[in-house]
């Protein structure tokens, strides 16, 4: 919601209460009306609570409303009461905001009011508890003014919250800019889809998001320049104009054509390498791509609030979704990233700087040397400042920098808020500053480092973490009053452009010198992944036993580990579930934990709900196939950590003794994936496997079989009930010709069944596998044929994870088992109880694969 847009919706608002309001009957209706329509709230019955009870003077009473996150009390009394009218409550006169300050002082100390809001519908009065005298010095605010006034009503909603929400909207509405601008382009290239072209379009739209980005947050320097020196040319032209800027824009102005432009020499040298490939081929715009750019990307659209992390979303929304999948990216929310580096050190900063702010305002209110206390606090804050600055971050896996932009940003708001303390040592007066640093920012983006196989990736990375630094000084301006430099951008090659798995991770950043390595690494599993994937794993466990059943993330795991032995180095990383579960434990975590290796800190399996998003920058529906996605993120490390481990599981949070491979609270135990029993019971063994020509001997409907059982009476013998994975879980009739023991003769007396065989063994004597090609010598016969004559028990090899019990059946011999079933020869009810029970499948959930 813009300023103008909150302004309207007051005045409306306004319209509508004035002159009426029954305490009984209007409260709640004013009060959601009021946090919806003017402070934008979604959902806001779910943010106010009404009649929230408090005992007092041992009975309950009701507060009216009350606003949990942000700790708002509010009082209402219907129109036309005097509100310093005292009136009689429990045996005591009291002013409606008396009675309120009362009922606040029965809350839960979390609770207690932070504001209370006294209100008649006619007049709002707002006391800060936080202030000198709250009770008379309060701020008083007319319905009839609420129109220009709605801005000193930001304290009631969470700001960090809809700060949020804001970002998201605008930076989807970014994508969906973006989208169409990269697709109008792209039509303009002689050949669209060439690897040389899209790394051109690649780098433009890179290119043109940072000037309208520049344009909007003031480097610049004047509003709109980026925009009006495009309009100043015809479309035919634009294309030759945009280079001509591009170049300007990668050279000193001393170094500059002395007879250009004045256009062109207003603006600033950027540097970075942002601009230094001046040869990318840039086609001639349209009218479609000119009114894009121009009227509604730069004109019609404020770049300068777009989320530096969300930003990244938005340009790997332009590449191909299928890309994206066969590479394993997902796009990775700011909520998710704080699950990664939170636990991993943010938090343990925040503590550290927390404890710096307790023993500050001891200082201040110190009797006897307060001001060698504060020189003590101020020596303490740049000490921490320092700390932070002396950090490094490696992501081995940015993509388009999520991790790195977000964690820069978070460190430099703590390194903002150590400068506001200084500064109020310095003093004494919050907002003023004697500080003679002509830049006093000490944490840099070249603390920042990353690897990403991704061209256009690296391109984006650099921009996002650009476009962040420019916003946190801005920030840094407005607490020391000091205009702070940004251009010329200083060099920064930090992330490289290759495959992680192949790159010496010490040659992007020595180990002495890097802290936390993190990330979101690509999620393929070991059944999907390509030949060069497939390379890349056998290489880095090389000797391993079973290595081929790793998925594509556990090398992240194992190379993170190599690097951090004989260092303090930490990590963590996201990465599915499969890792922490089945086969792959004993295979990597066995690896891992014989280097030394501890786990610190565990997510458990959680839902991966960002969506990804689509052409346009918004998030996928449900049903594509990042919303099926269920992940773990792992904390780890080789040197003794000393702080305690903690395993978050469905949002809650508890300290273990210890975390293993299952992020179970268990000794480092690891079970072989093993195929003979561990006593004596039956062994279990895969179905049948028809490999028939997709169904030729084991798809036949009710309907089909009918047909041929009614022209050739002889086919009846041939038919028996098929039942695969799907037919059991759903209930769903399938047949398949079972043609074992059936004469050769009758076979070739049913046409429909011979032509089916014939086309089985075609399709066998073309496979490349020798053993395929020597089973069309029996075509009239499954592949794999392992039915038996006994009961047995069926398991469906993949199932729905919702279930509380994996679907087991007991079943005949008459009915054939496909092999997406495991099953269990002679198998007795004591077995299928055995497997069915409730102990049995909390094991299964604590150490199977899923």
């Amino acid at each position: 919601m813009t300023d103008k847009e909150q302004k309207a919706a007051a005045k409306e608002f306004a319209k509508m209460w004035a002159g009426k309001g029954d305490e009984k009957q209007d409260t709640h209706r004013f009060w959601i009306g009021f946090l919806h329509k003017i402070l934008g709230v979604e959902n806001a019955d779910e943010h106010i609570k009404f009649e929230k009870p408090v005992k007092y003077k041992n009975h309950t009473t009701y507060i009216d409303a009350y606003i949990p996150e942000t700790r708002v009390l509010i009082e209402q009394k219907s129109f036309g009461i005097d509100l310093d009218k005292k009136e009689p409550r429990h045996g005591e006169e009291l002013t409606p905001f008396e009675q309120a300050e009362q009922y606040s002082q029965k809350l839960p100390l979390s609770e207690k009011a932070r504001y209370i809001i006294v209100s008649n519908f006619e007049t709002f009065r707002i006391h800060d508890l936080d202030k000198q005298g709250f009770e008379s010095n309060y701020e008083e605010i007319k319905l009839c003014e609420l129109e220009k006034e709605c801005h000193r009503f930001g304290f009631i909603i969470d700001k960090n919250e809809q700060m949020h929400q804001r970002e998201m909207e605008i930076s989807q509405k970014a994508g969906e800019l973006v989208g169409k601008l990269y697709d109008a382009i792209k039509k303009q290239y002689n050949n669209p889809e060439s690897p040389d072209t899209l790394k051109a379009l690649n780098i433009l739209c890179v290119r043109l998001v940072f000037c309208m980005y520049a344009e909007d947050a003031g480097v610049f320097g004047q509003h709109e320049q980026f925009g009006q020196y495009l309009k100043q040319f015809p479309v035919e032209k634009l294309n030759i104009k945009l280079q001509e800027l591009f170049e300007v824009l990668n050279t000193r102005p001393k170094n500059r054509y002395r007879y250009m432009d004045e256009e062109l020499e207003a603006f600033p040298y950027v540097n970075g390498g942002l601009f230094a490939d001046n040869s990318i081929e840039i086609p001639k715009f349209t009218d479609e791509i000119v009114d894009l750019l121009i009227n509604k990307a730069s004109a019609g659209f404020d770049w300068s609030e777009i989320s530096p992390p969300i930003f990244g979303a938005i340009f790997e929304s332009t590449m191909n979704p299928e890309t994206r999948h066969s590479g394993g990216m997902h796009y990775t929310s700011i909520e998710n990233i704080h699950k990664v580096i939170d636990p991993l050190f943010l938090s343990e900063l925040q503590t550290e700087f927390n404890g710096l702010i307790k023993n500050f305002e001891k200082a201040k209110s110190a009797v006897r040397d307060r001001k060698k206390h504060i020189t003590e606090s101020q020596i303490a804050f740049e000490a921490f400042r320092d700390k932070l600055a002396s950090l490094s971050f490696l992501d081995p896996a940015c993509g388009s920098g999520n991790f790195l932009t977000e964690t820069y940003l978070s460190l430099r708001r703590l390194e903002n808020e150590a400068l506001k303390a200084i500064i109020e040592c310095e003093t004494g007066m919050e907002g003023q500053t004697t500080m003679s640093e002509a830049n006093p920012i000490k944490v840099s983006i070249n603390q920042f480092y990353g690897i990403e196989i991704n061209d256009f990736a690296v391109a984006v990375a650099n921009t996002a973490l650009r476009i962040a630094e420019s916003q946190m000084i801005k920030e840094t301006e407005e607490i020391t009053h000091k205009e702070l430099p940004f251009l010329p951008l200083n060099d920064y090659n930090n992330i490289v452009e290759g495959n992680a798995l192949r790159i010496d991770w010490e040659s992007v950043v020595p180990k002495d010198k890097l802290n936390y390595i993190m990330g979101n690494p690509p999620f393929v599993g070991a059944r999907i992944m390509n030949d060069a994937q497939k390379s890349d794993v056998f290489s880095i466990f090389d000797g391993v036993k079973n290595n081929g059943n790793l998925d594509y993330v556990s090398c992240w795991y194992k190379k993170a580990a190599d690097l951090m032995k004989g260092t303090y180095i930490r990590t963590a990383l996201v990465s599915t579930n499969s890792i922490t579960q089945g086969e792959q434990v004993a295979i990597l975590w066995r690896t891992l934990f014989e280097m030394g290796v501890h786990i610190d800190f565990a997510h458990r399996t959680f839902r991966w709900d960002n969506r990804g998003i689509d052409e346009k920058g918004k998030k996928k529906k449900t049903d594509d196939y990042m919303a099926a996605v269920h992940v773990v993120i792992v904390g780890y490390s080789i040197a003794q950590n000393t702080a305690p481990k903690r395993l978050f599981d469905n949002g809650t949070e508890k300290i273990v003794r210890n975390i293993n491979g299952y992020l179970v609270e268990a000794d480092d135990i690891v079970l072989e994936s093993r195929v003979k029993p561990i006593c004596n019971v039956p062994e279990l063994v895969f179905g049948n496997m028809p490999n028939d020509n997709k169904g030729k001997l084991s798809k036949y409907s009710d309907e089909k079989k009918n047909e041929i059982i009614h022209n050739y009476p002889q086919a009846e013998e041939m038919f028996k009930p098929f039942i695969g994975a799907d037919e059991f879980i759903n209930g769903n009739t399938r047949w398949c010709l079972w043609l074992e023991n059936i004469s050769p003769k009758i076979i070739k007396s049913v046409p429909p069944v011979i032509e089916a065989v014939e086309s089985v063994r075609e399709t066998r004597l073309k496979s490349s596998r020798k053993g395929t090609r020597e089973q069309a010598n029996t075509p009239m016969l499954f592949g794999e044929i392992r039915q038996p004559n006994t009961m047995y028990i069926l398991i469906p090899r993949h199932s729905s994870e919702k279930r509380r019990y994996i679907p087991i059946g007991f079943m005949s011999p008459n009915i054939i088992c496909g092999d997406s079933n495991n099953m269990i020869p002679n198998a007795t009810t004591y077995h299928f109880g055995i497997l069915t029970s409730n102990v049995h499948m909390a094991w299964m959930r604590a150490v199977a694969g899923r």
